[in-house]
């Protein structure tokens, strides 16, 4: 009980603007220095760096300007999908028939069921179809039937990834019945004089023209191919073209389909490697009350599923995640299952009495122009998910410095490597770190460091340096009256 009075005291003064905080003139001089190396104005760098032990004495600089963190919006969405649904949660997808079953042939309709699963996989569609076989089932007589109506989805949103390849893996938009992230890889490879190109898992829907050749002066990379799919969202034709030198072997993750095509596709493939036969048609629907349940598959639980989203970054299973804890807590009237999600967002600060009125959440992955929040609201975030009931997996989901995810190599030798847990974010114009940095004094931070600018891109550096600075007790030096 004491302690978590002092967490909650702790956490009320950082929201309300202790009275030993700094605001600086500047950001340290070892960040400034990178700044300006990188040709990035200091005016773009928002910062915040809190003593968990005592968060009135935080530093900031621009703190309060609302700023596009990237993917470290995920941090949001992981800490109030753990507090509101619970660290146990899963998605369970299910089978399910409308006839009897007679000598193995289900006479009637085989259902599909999506539970909005952010990692259902290939191998996991696999066993569920396995299960199916060991009920006793070898042929369906009637249709493969879709029942996508866990999610609420919103409207599409054009996302600019500079690239305009609406093919990227990244780019998948959510869907209730989402399986193996709606993509294939495409493993192409030089040998013997010939290129040989190899789709897993390999769909009806998506046919390859290889048109790969091998010269020995080409470089081994997957950006000197070149694909192209002729399709949009359905059946595609991929041509593939470009040079590779001999005993090369390059790989892209890409996705043609849309999710039902895809996952009635891996579904039908899966089944007949299985042995199985099914005739009908595919369609979409509602499983009936009176169908009967065949088969089940439960996902990892949530502490597994965040772990992914932001070691990784993953954006898909972040929007999936937040579509997911809208659909939670839908009520009635709400649009779809985003705006059912920001709310329970808005209303998990209330409870928290946290006020961030700049807050912006479009799909709660980051991948999105229009989401902001400020360097002292995440900070904010931190500050509470480390004194909240289930830090230590928020904690353990985040990256280590150096060591695995994201920051694998960033850092490497510093005095922080392997001390600090921090989420990245990526974006065109954008470039943020957010975590946890433990000084070689003991003392923990929550460190928050994002820069918008067209000239972003060259900023890793000045956020690595403020991280090491953190690290080499920075804050304690200013706070003797150092730099």
């Amino acid at each position: 009980m004491k302690r978590s009075l002092m967490a909650w005291i702790g956490l009320m003064l950082l929201a309300n603007g202790a009275q030993a905080e700094t605001s600086l003139a500047s950001p340290p001089s070892e960040v400034a220095a990178a700044l300006r190396a990188a040709k990035v104005p200091v005016a773009a760098l928002s910062l915040a760096v809190v003593p968990l032990a005592s968060p009135q004495d935080g530093l900031y600089f621009n703190a309060e300007i609302p700023a596009n963190p990237a993917s470290v919006m995920k941090l949001v969405t992981t800490q109030v999908a753990l507090e509101k649904l619970g660290p146990a949660y899963q998605w369970t997808t299910e089978l399910y028939g409308d006839g009897p079953v007679v000598d193995g042939v289900l006479h009637g309709n085989l259902y599909l069921k999506g539970a909005g699963d952010p990692k259902l996989t290939f191998e996991r569609v696999w066993v569920l179809l396995r299960d199916l076989r060991a009920a006793g089932i070898e042929r369906v007589s009637g249709d493969l039937v879709l029942d996508r109506n866990a999610l609420r989805l919103p409207p599409p949103n054009e996302f600019d990834d500079d690239e305009h390849d609406l093919a990227r893996a990244f780019l998948v938009t959510p869907d209730a019945l989402l399986a193996g992230f709606k993509a294939q890889r495409f493993r192409v490879s030089a040998s013997q004089g010939k290129t040989r190109v190899v789709v897993e898992p390999p769909l009806a829907e998506v046919g390859v023209e290889n048109a790969v050749r091998v010269a020995p002066s080409a470089p081994c990379t997957i950006g000197n191919l070149r694909f192209d799919g002729d399709g949009q969202g359905g059946p595609t034709r991929v041509r593939i073209s470009g040079a590779l030198p001999e005993g090369c072997s390059v790989e892209r993750y890409l996705s043609y389909l849309e999710a039902p095509a895809y996952t009635a596709a891996l579904v039908r493939s899966l089944w007949r490697e299985l042995g199985g036969d099914l005739g009908g048609r595919t369609r979409e629907g509602a499983v009936p009350s009176t169908a009967t349940r065949l088969a089940a598959n439960a996902s990892p639980d949530l502490v597994g599923v965040i772990r992914d989203i932001n070691k990784f970054s993953n954006n898909l299973m972040a929007r999936q995640l937040f579509l997911s804890l809208g659909a939670a807590y839908r009520q009635p009237g709400e649009a779809n299952d985003a705006v059912s999600a920001a709310r329970v967002v808005r209303e998990w600060l209330d409870e928290n009495a946290l006020s961030w009125p700049e807050l912006s959440l479009e799909n709660g992955s980051g991948l999105s122009r229009r989401e902001r929040i400020s360097a002292r609201h995440l900070a904010q975030l931190l500050l509470r998910a480390e004194q909240g009931p289930y830090s230590a997996e928020f904690i353990s989901s985040l990256p280590i410095v150096a060591v695995d995810g994201t920051m694998k190599r960033r850092l490497n030798g510093s005095g922080i490597a392997g001390a600090a847990h921090v989420k990245t974010g990526t974006l065109k114009d954008v470039r943020a770190v957010a975590g946890y940095v433990q000084a070689q004094d003991g003392r923990r931070y929550a460190v928050v460091g994002i820069v918008n600018h067209a000239a972003a891109p060259a900023a890793g550096p000045a956020l690595d340096a403020l991280l090491a600075w953190v690290g080499d007790g920075g804050w304690s030096k200013l706070a003797r009256g150092g730099k």
